[in-house]
């Protein structure tokens, strides 16, 4: 009862000051799930799609976060990972609790870090299925977001969910204004350009040339060579991601390659990507691929079109910047004036608290 006259108490004298009402916030998530909280989330468990939380809820925000899925942060971008610590020192005191990967995410340990919100990525409100109930059991609301889908509709709803349930809308519109604004523009290049119809292959070059790595059907790095119009080989051939076989891609001739390199450790023979990348040593790991057997008569190869891409970029609202990059690739006179590289240190320098240090984009020379 005192905590019901209280809030009357609160809601009139706002009526009195003239101030606005107090309200909850309802978004629909990207599993069209209907969520609602009273307020801005001030102690968040998130998941994943780390920089664009921060991006989106902008300075202090790594205040407002209670508990992380700290693998699929330093485990997969650990150079990235130790940019954010010096910036951040919190960051590296925030629980751990798990990836739903390997099967080692506990919700026993997110609950108990006492957040007010769960925010999951698409991939991992599926894989803790049923187990999500127990979030919604302790009272924690769970929202959930899929840059992954890759594509502009999903990219733009999950930044203004984001933005409304941090209580930073005005923040979200602009990274969402700006994010669609890059890509509209790259599709009216790609548009006026005419179709290329260059074929595209690209690889998750970290296991190095002996091994093949995954490559794109749908989503991520498919999403993003569609929208930029080349004609992926693997459409058609692998449904998410996974390895085509040798013999299909040299027979597939692709006249640009992708590889997605990373500052993944203890990988010696990986493509390095990234935070901490340099030119020279990303050109000589390139190198290795483009002289695997066969590969010297693909058009790619032949025509100095192998490339490499930072693969922490995709699923991110700074990956309109790979989307130009390979549109480039594509159609070269078109993009022209378009400096990638520069873009992603603008992106950096406008919206998140490190400085994009690092080799981000690559041409095998």
């Amino acid at each position: 009862m005192k905590r019901l006259t209280s809030a009357l108490a609160l809601a009139a004298l706002a009526a009195c000051l003239g101030l606005p009402a107090l309200a909850d916030i309802t978004v629909t998530d990207l599993r069209g799930r209907t969520v609602t909280i009273p307020k801005p989330a001030e102690k968040v468990m998130l998941g994943f799609y780390f920089e664009d939380f921060l991006a989106i809820t902008g300075p202090g925000a790594i205040d407002r976060v209670v508990a992380i899925s700290r693998p699929v942060w330093e485990g997969w971008r650990p150079f990235q990972w130790k940019e954010y610590v010096a910036a951040m020192p919190r960051l590296d005191t925030l629980p751990d609790v798990g990836d739903t990967e390997t099967s080692t995410f506990s919700i026993e340990k997110a609950i108990a870090a006492g957040p007010d919100l769960a925010i999951l990525a698409a991939w991992q409100y599926d894989a803790l299925g049923e187990n999500v109930r127990q979030f919604e059991a302790a009272g924690i609301p769970v929202v959930v977001l899929d840059y992954n889908a890759q594509t502009l509709e999903r990219h733009l709803l999950s930044t203004r969910v984001l933005g409304a349930v941090m209580g930073q809308p005005e923040r979200a519109e602009a990274l969402a204004a700006l994010y669609e604004a890059k890509t509209l523009d790259t599709l009216a290049r790609v548009a006026k350009a005419g179709p290329s119809g260059k074929r595209v292959y690209v690889e998750l070059a970290q296991k190095g040339p002996a091994e093949v790595g995954n490559t794109y059907g749908n989503g991520m790095w498919a999403g993003i060579i569609d929208m930029a119009g080349g004609a992926n080989i693997a459409k058609g051939q692998i449904e998410n991601w996974g390895p085509l076989a040798p013999e299909f891609v040299l027979a597939a001739q692709p006249d640009v390659i992708l590889l997605t390199g990373s500052e993944w450790l203890n990988r010696p023979a990986s493509v390095p990507l990234g935070f901490g990348a340099t030119e020279s040593l990303a050109n000589e790991r390139m190198a290795t691929y483009a002289a695997r057997p066969g590969w010297a008569d693909l058009p790619a190869v032949k025509n100095g079109q192998v490339y490499g891409v930072y693969h922490g970029g995709t699923r991110t609202l700074s990956d309109f910047v790979y989307g130009r990059y390979i549109a480039k690739a594509l159609y070269p006179e078109a993009f022209a004036d378009v400096d990638p590289a520069a873009e992603i240190a603008a992106y950096y320098a406008e919206w998140l608290p490190i400085s994009a240090a690092g080799v981000f984009v690559a041409h095998l020379q």
